[in-house]
């Protein structure tokens, strides 16, 4: 999900364990302060219904090589200092007027084997406040031993990580979103770059994983992540979400990334789920939408935002 100062992960070790025992405190805090919503701005779109799959990669392309410009996450002072900082416990960040939200699909363990999504980038989204940081969209299967994270944040800037759950605790792998990355491994979709991710399980004896970024020049899947062992999240589901740590901006009684965001669109597309060896769009009965099918957008610090529901549980857009 660096000097780097980054805010915890939900279920890190330190941290609230229960995403929603965490959510439920920074809602509280949320909405204490928060102005009403107002008008058209705060409502959610219904879906159309059908799917986006098909605009998607196909999930069994050839798997060729690692993603290019990839490194292994670097640990200097700074880093070291971020990441702990991001397992700082959850009661400093309300002390801060800092929340932590999310909103997206949450499909269910047992429910699948495999995961991918295709996740909007923008490069032109700076966060402006040096202790924030947009974590949209990010994914995690459940069970499995990473969750890759598009994030932006003044402490790197705007990277594609790998998060190992399996023991590491902390980002492991990261690459730069610049224009060779935008070259290799986005295309247009529906007016804006987009990566396609993939997670699968390899061996489920060991709980073997491996998180790959499809290359459009080989038409293939490169590795970006492998790991084994037991997931640490201790939870009993996975994630495809928009999901911020955000201050509020006294100025403006909203967060800071309001302002920043107000031009961008964070979308993910194409959410595919394998089970018994076949690929198929997520839907409602296995991916539900969390923590509720329509929210509040004063709970995220920013009255304007849209969430959209795209399409049935595969598709998701969040705007102003």
């Amino acid at each position: 999900m660096p000097p780097r100062m980054l805010p915890p992960r939900t279920g890190s070790p330190g941290v609230v364990p229960a995403r929603r025992a965490l959510l439920a405190v920074a809602t509280a805090a949320a909405l204490a302060a928060a102005p009403a919503a107002t008008g058209p701005a705060s409502a959610v779109q219904a879906p159309p219904g059908g799917n986006s799959a098909a605009t998607s990669p196909d999930p069994n392309a050839p798997k060729h090589g690692t993603v290019e410009g990839a490194r292994a996450f670097v640990r200097n002072a700074g880093s070291a200092k971020a990441v702990a900082a991001f397992r700082e416990l959850h009661g400093d960040r309300v002390a801060r007027e800092q929340v932590h939200h999310f909103w997206g699909v949450e499909p269910a363990a047992g429910s699948h084997d495999g995961f991918q999504a295709t996740h909007s980038v923008d490069t032109s989204y700076k966060v402006s406040f040096k202790d924030d940081y947009t974590y949209t969209p990010t994914i995690k299967a459940a069970g499995s031993c990473m969750e890759i994270t598009t994030v932006y944040s003044q402490a790197v800037g705007n990277e594609i990580w790998a998060w190992d759950w399996c023991g590491g605790n902390g980002p492991k792998k990261e690459v730069k979103m610049d224009a060779d990355f935008l070259q290799t491994y986005t295309k247009t979709v529906n007016g804006r770059p987009a990566y396609s991710v993939q997670l699968v399980k390899t061996d489920a004896g060991q709980n073997a994983w491996s998180a790959y970024l499809y290359n459009f020049k080989t038409s293939s899947w490169s590795l970006f992540y492998s790991k084994s062992g037991t997931d640490t999240s201790s939870l009993k589901y996975g994630w495809d979400i928009f999901e911020i740590y955000a201050s509020r901006n006294s100025a403006t009684n909203t967060a800071y990334y309001c302002t920043d965001a107000k031009n961008v669109v964070f979308e993910s597309s194409s959410i595919q789920l394998r089970n018994g060896g076949a690929w198929k769009p997520a839907s409602p009965s296995e991916s539900p939408w969390q923590p509720v099918t329509s929210p509040n957008p004063n709970d995220y610090l920013c009255p304007a935002l849209k969430f959209v529901r795209e399409g049935a549980n595969d598709h998701w857009i969040v705007r102003q």
